[in-house]
């Protein structure tokens, strides 16, 4: 299978421009995705909300876009102006992207939000850079487990565990803005802190990773 490589160096730079035009317009805002010339991250990259445009439009795998979308709602605002560009910037030329989303998976399952349940997810996920990818049955299993144990686990503990049972970035999505919504709703200032540090360490991350990506095209 001929591997899905990102953007050319015009690309990058078309759309660094946009994005940088919308933001310098005020034209990026949380909590919408493309709205009257307006919306998030993902919005103002493509002038459009549609994830499943990076493959084809940046060569960005689809979870990525999820990833970038999640990171830009829980930042905070100051950094959030700066992540799409960030982001974009990043990204390697010419470069198969598919170990960025495994390599940071384990990590936010093992180091940022670890749990026992998030441990054996990480461990699959860890097979498949390892080259030794888990069937369908084998991540459905994993993520029933890590999702009964979140049901069961305390408030106290959900934010810890609740990542844990996603397979999807769709669903790792979700966990994030339920955190950030809980957070919220809590008024806890500490709270609130903790999860703007946690999530600009996720976008420090992820922003490393992409850095070190091989690029893989001649």
């Amino acid at each position: 299978m001929t591997p899905l490589l990102s953007f050319d160096a015009p690309t990058k730079a078309r759309y660094l421009a946009r994005v940088a035009t919308h933001r310098e317009a005020d034209e990026l805002i949380h909590g919408v995705g493309w709205e009257n010339g307006k919306g998030c991250a993902v919005g103002c990259t493509l002038d459009a909300y549609d994830h499943a445009r990076y493959p084809i439009e940046l060569g960005i795998p689809t979870v990525l876009a999820h990833l970038e979308d999640a990171l830009f709602e829980g930042l905070p605002p100051g950094r959030a102006q700066t992540w799409p560009e960030d982001f974009l910037r990043a990204v390697p030329t010419d470069t198969d992207l598919w170990r960025v989303w495994p390599r940071f998976a384990v990590w936010l399952l093992t180091v940022e939000c670890p749990s026992p349940s998030g441990a054996a997810v990480a461990a699959l996920y860890q097979r498949r850079l390892d080259g030794d990818e888990p069937s369908t049955d084998t991540w459905a299993a994993s993520a029933a487990r890590a999702e009964r144990a979140e049901r069961a686990a305390s408030a106290a503990e959900r934010a810890a565990s609740a990542a844990a049972w996603a397979e999807s970035a769709a669903a790792w999505a979700a966990w994030a803005t339920w955190a950030a919504s809980a957070a919220r709703a809590e008024r806890a200032e500490r709270a609130e802190r903790a999860a703007r540090a946690s999530y600009t360490r996720q976008a420090d991350y992820l922003l490393r990773i992409l850095a070190t990506a091989e690029r893989t095209a001649p």
